[in-house]
């Protein structure tokens, strides 16, 4: 079945880069604490913003990210001094990008190409600009233009607006599931990285493609 796929639109944290490139100065500061550090504090991350959204009480993701990381020292009854903090920030506008992402967008070079990312231009920007993709995106879109965070609808209709396609002609790239339910939700084609091996959504609805990486989206894509 040919899908007409017109654009690519991709997630950022965990999709394209490794969220958890992180744990490397988390162990540097905290020793033996860093790699569950970074693992609650990704977690909270995503709580809050959820909640966030909920509770309509908004704000940028980089004052979510902060929170957050202050939640999960307190948790684990860590130093929460400031400089410290600052030093793990900057590692979201440094995060390792995934091996295969380069050749893929590479490959990719008839399709449109744009992130959505619940990421605060001031954590994406510096991100994408200090990586190998810099220049490869044909729009960045944050969810802070329009103040909703996925997977409100709102959210993903933004960059459907702004692309000017229909959803049928957009395949929506992401490794979050809940992500990947959002965009099926208002009828974006999808495609699932689950690069750890999740276990499906149970939330009404299924990825067009489940695949280990962005290879198999090219692949997916190959044999429309």
């Amino acid at each position: 079945m040919k899908h007409n796929i017109k654009a690519l639109v991709f997630d950022v944290y965990g999709t394209l880069f490794d969220v958890h490139s992180v744990a490397a100065k988390a162990e540097s500061l905290y020793g033996r604490n860093g790699a569950e550090l970074s693992q609650l504090w990704r977690k909270k991350q995503l709580e809050y913003s959820t909640l966030r959204e909920i509770m309509g009480t908004y704000k940028p993701f980089s004052e979510v990210t902060r929170d957050a990381l202050l939640h999960a020292l307190n948790e684990l009854g860590l130093p929460t001094a400031e400089v410290q903090q600052d030093e793990l920030m900057k590692e979201y506008k440094a995060l390792t990008l995934y091996g295969e992402v380069p050749a893929v967008l590479a490959a990719l070079g008839d399709k449109r190409l744009a992130v959505l990312s619940n990421g605060s231009r001031d954590m994406l920007e510096p991100l994408i600009a200090g990586s190998a993709i810099n220049g490869k995106m044909d729009a960045i879109f944050s969810v802070d233009d329009i103040r909703k965070y996925k997977p409100s609808p709102a959210s993903y209709g933004y960059a459907r607006e702004k692309l000017g396609l229909d959803p049928i002609e957009v395949l929506f790239v992401s490794s979050n599931g809940w992500d990947i339910a959002g965009a099926k939700n208002i009828g974006f084609q999808t495609a699932w990285v689950n690069r750890s091996g999740q276990a499906d959504e149970e939330l009404g609805n299924r990825p067009d493609t489940v695949c280990e990486d962005l290879n198999g989206v090219l692949e997916w894509l190959k044999e429309q």
